[in-house]
Order: C-alpha cells, then sequence, then structure tokens
C-alpha cells in the first residue's frame, strides 16, 4: 500500500499513453480518497478512513511520480523523503483514530462499510486492469502495478472486516484492519526514508 507497495521512483521516460493511464489511476484514487473518507467518517469506520487515507497517499504517489519523471536526484530524493513524512503522519493519524473508536467501543455499520469497500475492490481492479500491460515495463512502472494490485488485497480485508462486523456487531473486526493499515503505512514510511 502506497510508497510500501509502489516502490521508489526511477527516471525513466513515459510516453503519453503511459502518463494518461497514470492519470486515470491518479483521479481514480482521487475519487475514491474522497467517497471513503465521507462514508469511513459516516458508517464509523477505522478501516475505512484507513483505506482512504491509503487512495489518496497513491493518488499522490502517482502525482509525485508524474511530477518527479526526469528530474534530478536531488529533487526526486527530496519527493522521497516529503512521502516518507506524509506516510508516517498518515499512520500517526489511523492510530488516534482508532484510540478514539476503541474508546467508544462503537461498531461502525457494516453493510454500508461493506458496499464501500466493494466499491474501493472495483476501482482498484480496474486499475489493476489498466495497468496491467507496465506491470513489465520499468521497475517505476511495475510497481505502480503492483500498488494497486496490493491495494486489492486491503480492500478484500475491508469487506472481510464489514461481514465480520455485522456477524459479531464487535468494534474489532474493523479495528483490526486499521490497525494493520497503520503498521503499513509507518513500515512504507521507513522503508522509504531508507531509500531516499
Amino acid at each position: 500500500m502506497s510508497e510500501a507497495c509502489c516502490g521508489k521512483v526511477s527516471a525513466a521516460p513515459m510516453d503519453a499513453k503511459v502518463r494518461r493511464i497514470l492519470w486515470i489511476v491518479l483521479v481514480a484514487n482521487a475519487a475514491m480518497f474522497a467517497v471513503e473518507t465521507i462514508g469511513g467518517h459516516a458508517v464509523g469506520s477505522v478501516a475505512l478512513q484507513a483505506d482512504a487515507l491509503d487512495f489518496g497517499a497513491d493518488a499522490a504517489t502517482y502525482g509525485v511520480t508524474l511530477w518527479a519523471i526526469g528530474r534530478s536526484n536531488e529533487t526526486r530524493t527530496r519527493a522521497a523523503l516529503f512521502k516518507s513524512a506524509a506516510m508516517l503522519a498518515m499512520g500517526v493519524l489511523i492510530a488516534i483514530m482508532a484510540a478514539f473508536k476503541i474508546a467508544s467501543g462503537a461498531a461502525p455499520d457494516a453493510p454500508p462499510m461493506g458496499i464501500i469497500g466493494a466499491l474501493a475492490l472495483a476501482v482498484n481492479l480496474g486499475a489493476v486492469a489498466l495497468l496491467l500491460p507496465l506491470r513489465n515495463g520499468d521497475a517505476n512502472l511495475r510497481s505502480v502495478w503492483l500498488c494497486s494490485r496490493n491495494d486489492a488485497f486491503g480492500n478484500l480485508l475491508v469487506i472481510a472486516a464489514a461481514a465480520a462486523t455485522a456477524a459479531t456487531r464487535s468494534p474489532w473486526p474493523d479495528l483490526a484492519v486499521g490497525i494493520i493499515m497503520c503498521l503499513l503505512f509507518v513500515s512504507g514510511s521507513w522503508a522509504v526514508y531508507r531509500q531516499a
């Protein structure tokens, strides 16, 4: 998820078709960031809010990737350090949301949580299909494809948490997925920082 799964940015040139695909995926991720942020807050789901942050991080990563292509190593290093700090901040934010959720003890509204998770999965599967021709490209292009593929697995976790919440009315399945995503952001931040 985000930079942890997306890998480092390379300086390989990209043709217009590849740039167009990356823009489509960027816009789709930005739209799902908005949908899951609003939906996650409305249904009280830490997992959806964490997944929203992941969509936001992915959109930012694609944007920075498009911007940093062909720029100097120093510029790309600064961009990577910025992404590392942003990922750490998102991990901390998810941890704070989880702490508030633990204090409240309220389970999220499972049916809409599952529907939004399924929509997120559909968006990521669409991105995987669009990016499929790039999977054997340079490291940067392959990493973008892997990122969307891995995010689809995260969406499955959200859907599973919604199902478990519906069955148990417990907040813990939602919290568990949120905490997993928090740990992914923090470990990804560290990996990016070391690479930079």
